[in-house]
C-alpha cells in the first residue's frame, strides 16, 4: 500500500474504522479542535460527533464543497481536517487540494478517507494530504472475505502518532487478514478498472429511466463537480448512486426485485452490491440531517462488480419496473 499510495509509511489496522478512529485520535488532545465535512459514513460521524467530544476535542462540521465554510471553521487550536471524496453515499467530490491548503495556513494536518477513489483513481498525498485512510474490507479484499484498515502517511507522522497507539491499544490486523489482503491487493487495478468500466455503464443506463429522479456518478460530465473529478481523479467512481420514485416504497420494491445484485452494505466487492443508505449506513441521523445530504428515502448505492454489463443493466432495467 506504501507503493501504491506513494506514502512514506503506513500502519494496518483490524478495520477500517479502526484506521479512521486511530488516524483521528491518535495525535489529539483534550482542548484541540477538529473540522470535518457533514457528509461521511455514519460510523465516521458517529466519531466526530460523539466520541471526540467526550474527550475534550471541539468539533465543527461544515459543508465540505463550500471552501469558505472550511477557511471560517478553522481556530488556533484546530488540529485537524478531515474528509472524504467521493463522499458516503452522495458521491460529492471535494477539492482535496484547496482544502489542504486552508489545513496547512492553520497548522492542521488534513486526514482523507479515499476508500470510493481507491489508489486507483485518486493519490490524495500528491494532492496536500498528510494522512489517508482506507477501509480494506472494500476493494483492498475485494470479495467480502474479512476485515482491514490501513494508515497511510510520513515516517514521522507514524512513528509519533500512530505506531505507540496501536501498540497500547490494540487494533491490530490478524495475520490471517493481513494474508488475505495480500492476495486481493494482487488483482487490485484489475478489478477496479472493471468494475469502473461497469458502474460507467449502469450509470449511462440508468440517467435518463423514467423511475429514475436523480443520478449521481462522478464519471459524467453532468456531476455537479465535474471539474473537480477532472482535476483529481482519474476515472469516476465503482460506485452510483440514484434516487427513485416513490421514496422509501419505491426503493425497497426494486431492491428487492434485483437478481444480480446482492443487498449489503459494503462495497468494492468483485459482486455487484446495493445498499440503502437511509435505513443503514445512515439511520442514526435524523430525517433532517440526510436530508440536507441529499439521503432521500428513494436513494440507493449501487457498488459496480464484476458482472457482465448486459445483464446488470437488464437487471436493473426489470427491477425497476416494479418502482
Amino acid at each position: 500500500m506504501i507503493e501504491l499510495e506513494g506514502a512514506e509509511a503506513a500502519r494496518s489496522t483490524a478495520t477500517g474504522m479502526a484506521a479512521v478512529t486511530t488516524a483521528i485520535l491518535a495525535p489529539l488532545k483534550a482542548g484541540d479542535h477538529v473540522v470535518a465535512s457533514k457528509a461521511l459514513f455514519g460510523s465516521c460521524l458517529y466519531v466526530v460527533q460523539d466520541l471526540l467530544p467526550r474527550y475534550g476535542i471541539e468539533t465543527t462540521l461544515v459543508d465540505g464543497l463550500d471552501l469558505d465554510q472550511w477557511q471560517r471553521a478553522l481556530r488556533p487550536n484546530t488540529k485537524t481536517f478531515f474528509l472524504e471524496s467521493p463522499t458516503n453515499p452522495t458521491l460529492d467530490v471535494l477539492d482535496i487540494a484547496e482544502i489542504a491548503k486552508i489545513a496547512h495556513s492553520g497548522g492542521a494536518r488534513l486526514i482523507v478517507d479515499n476508500v470510493f477513489a481507491t489508489p486507483i483513481w485518486q493519490s490524495p498525498l500528491s494532492l496536500g494530504a498528510d494522512v489517508v485512510v482506507y477501509s480494506a474490507t472494500k476493494h483492498i479484499d475485494g470479495q467480502g472475505r474479512c476485515l482491514g484498515g490501513v494508515i497511510l502517511s510520513s515516517e514521522a507522522f507514524i512513528a509519533e502518532h500512530i505506531h505507540n497507539f496501536m501498540r497500547q491499544t490494540g487494533p491490530s490486523l490478524s495475520p490471517f487478514n493481513a494474508w488475505v489482503l495480500l492476495k486481493g491487493l494482487e488483482t487490485l487495478g484489475v478489478r477496479v478498472r472493471a468494475q469502473t468500466e461497469n458502474a460507467a455503464k449502469i450509470a449511462e443506463a440508468l440517467a435518463n429511466h423514467p423511475k429514475v429522479t436523480r443520478l449521481v456518478y462522478p464519471g459524467r460530465a453532468d456531476h455537479p463537480q465535474a471539474a473537480t473529478v477532472k482535476k483529481q481523479m482519474g476515472a469516476g467512481s465503482t460506485l452510483v448512486g440514484f434516487e427513485v420514485k416513490d421514496g422509501k416504497a419505491g426503493a425497497f420494491r426494486c431492491l428487492n426485485a434485483l437478481k444480480i445484485s446482492r443487498i449489503s452494505n459494503n462495497l468494492g466487492d468483485a459482486k455487484s452490491l446495493v445498499t440503502h443508505p437511509a435505513t443503514t449506513t445512515h439511520q442514526r441521523l435524523a430525517p433532517e440531517a440526510r436530508a440536507e445530504l441529499g439521503i432521500s428515502e428513494g436513494f440507493i448505492r449501487f457498488s459496480a462488480g464484476l458482472e457482465h454489463p448486459d445483464d446488470l443493466i437488464e437487471d436493473f432495467q426489470r427491477a425497476l419496473e416494479q418502482v
